[in-house]
């Protein structure tokens, strides 16, 4: 609206203007050699105004013939730019759907059309990462390096290199001379780290504290490893200066409740001091947020000369503020068998070991050791711990693919802080283990006896399959036999099923009790596999 008024105005001027100089007629005259020339105003106005545009217009196209070349030239560069970026937009399209020959072909376009643009090499260089060649992209992360526009892209990029050749040493200097040009959270926990895996804990604290005023990292985090940290130095002086290890143990409680490991070294600094109701508090407080034999068995063994069935009521105590753990059950069947209280460890036990569950190995030896105590009966015994030999493992403290007994603040491989973490370790699945699973029925918890049939003459007399026998004299002596009793229609129909996926027979095991007499005769050995 504003550039309509701007343009009436003008023309308002202008007509004013012409009116003006109509109203006032006049005449020019130029005597030039020898030529008189007359005209008005307005005429030798107009004259000039016509000798100027033609003079402008003669100006341009001189202008263009002498640039002509040097526009062909920017037409051209033009052209390869627009090939150049369309290269590298198809390269990092590639990149990010995982086209590594084609991200490679795009990178050597780039190359070509857009040598020195930033994106090129940070193309080359995401291209052979995709392909794991690794001397290209470090190639690429060091021409980086050598511009101050890329510089903190490509320290960041050996660094990471560094790391992936398992070269600490190498990514701590790129990740230490980036955290000099510019604090980044990437050289912020670099720095941390390496402090960690040197095992300095007070100086990792200290950068910690650093990153924390430069806000490198968000609160929960923060939290977390300082209270990782201090745990640790508690951990350092545990023997030297208990009493400094517990005031930094409490402070990471406070950070952490659920963190294990301070919990434990709090309660034992406590513990030695006989502060019982202190150290009963923490561990019930911490027992719903991160059930842990290593807190269950320093809760059961606060007093020293307690009896077993009172050990069972702090046990059930504090089963009660986790209920559904597996680990609070454990802690029960353990202080119940203890206290020969046989039934409540079986009751305690029976969610862990039913049909669909999966028992650990540490669940199975429970188990033999329940039916050990309570009717000494062998054959259970070596059938549960048969079956722990083939269970799951029970979880421990796992970083990196690192499995330790106990919790460490780092990991020892690549020194990243806060690494453990209390869990399964990872299982091998085969087609050998899913038939054995398949074979073990449930096994009866209930102590009562089954008969047991006599075997025919025929069937002890009749040749043993091979790996049977070899099991029997390796649990017998040489020379010892093995009955084999027929099995159901839905047994032979589900071996049936077995030998079809993996490939081998299989042999189910009686459905009887191995050490029960049954008749006068002389027991025969029967196999579980």
């Amino acid at each position: 609206m504003i550039r309509v008024l701007l343009f009436f105005l003008i023309l308002i001027a202008l007509a004013f203007g012409e009116a003006w100089l109509i109203d006032r007629p006049g005449e020019i005259i130029l005597t030039w050699q020898g030529y008189r020339i007359e005209t008005s105003v307005l005429v030798g106005l107009g004259v000039v105004a016509a000798a100027a545009m033609g003079l402008s217009l003669i100006w341009s196209l001189l202008r263009f013939v002498f640039r002509f070349p040097s526009l062909i030239s920017l037409t051209s560069q033009a052209r390869r730019r627009d090939k150049g970026y369309a290269a590298i937009s198809r390269g990092m399209i590639a990149v990010g759907a995982g086209d590594g020959q084609l991200a490679r072909k795009s990178a050597a376009e780039a190359q070509k059309y857009l040598r020195h643009e930033p994106l090129t090499l940070l193309l080359t260089a995401q291209a052979a990462q995709l392909l794991d060649d690794r001397g290209q992209a470090e190639a690429a992360f060091k021409e980086m390096t050598k511009r101050s526009d890329t510089r903190l892209l490509g320290l960041r990029g050996l660094h990471v290199e560094a790391h992936r050749r398992g070269d600490v040493e190498t990514a701590h200097h790129f990740a230490n001379e980036a955290h000099q040009i510019g604090p980044l959270p990437w050289t912020a926990k670099a720095h941390l780290e390496h402090r960690a895996a040197t095992g300095d804990w007070h100086k990792a604290l200290a950068t910690l504290e650093s990153n924390v005023g430069a806000r490198l990292a968000d609160k929960e985090t923060r939290e977390r490893q300082r209270a990782v940290l201090e745990t640790a130095i508690a951990l350092d002086k545990a023997e030297t200066a208990p009493d400094e290890a517990l005031r930094y143990a409490r402070s990471a409680i406070k950070r952490q409740p659920g963190l294990v490991p301070a919990v434990a070294i709090a309660a034992r600094l406590l513990g030695r001091k006989g502060d019982v109701r202190r150290v009963t508090k923490m561990i019930e407080t911490a027992w719903p947020l991160a059930p842990h034999p290593d807190l269950a068995k320093i809760y059961l063994n606060l007093r020293p000369g307690e009896s077993n069935a009172d050990r069972l009521v702090r046990a059930r105590a504090l089963a009660r503020l986790a209920p559904r753990d597996p680990e609070s059950r454990i802690a029960v069947a353990q202080t119940a068998i203890a206290a020969g209280e046989y039934k409540v460890a079986r009751e305690s036990m029976q969610p862990l070991i039913e049909a669909g569950a999966r028992p650990t190995a540490g669940m199975c030896r429970i188990m033999a050791d329940l039916e050990e105590a309570e009717h000494g009966a062998a054959g259970y015994v070596r059938e549960w711990l048969a079956r722990a030999s083939r269970a799951p493992h029970d979880p421990v403290w796992i970083a990196d693919g690192v499995v330790s007994d106990q919790w460490l603040p780092a990991s020892p491989v690549t020194g990243k802080l806060d690494a453990f973490v209390w869990q399964r370790p990872v299982e091998r699945l085969s087609a050998e283990a899913e038939a054995e699973e398949a074979v073990f029925a449930p096994i009866s918890v209930s102590p009562a006896p089954i008969q047991i049939e006599e075997t025919p003459a025929k069937a002890l007399a009749a040749p043993q399959p091979a790996p049977i026998k070899a099991e029997a004299e390796r649990l017998q002596g040489p020379g010892a036999s093995v009955a084999v009793e027929p099995a159901s229609q839905a047994t032979v129909s589900q071996a049936a099923d077995i030998e079809a996926a993996v490939g081998q027979p299989v042999i189910f095991p009686v459905p009887s009790a191995p050490d029960d007499p049954g008749r006068a005769e002389k027991p025969k050995p029967r196999l579980f596999l």
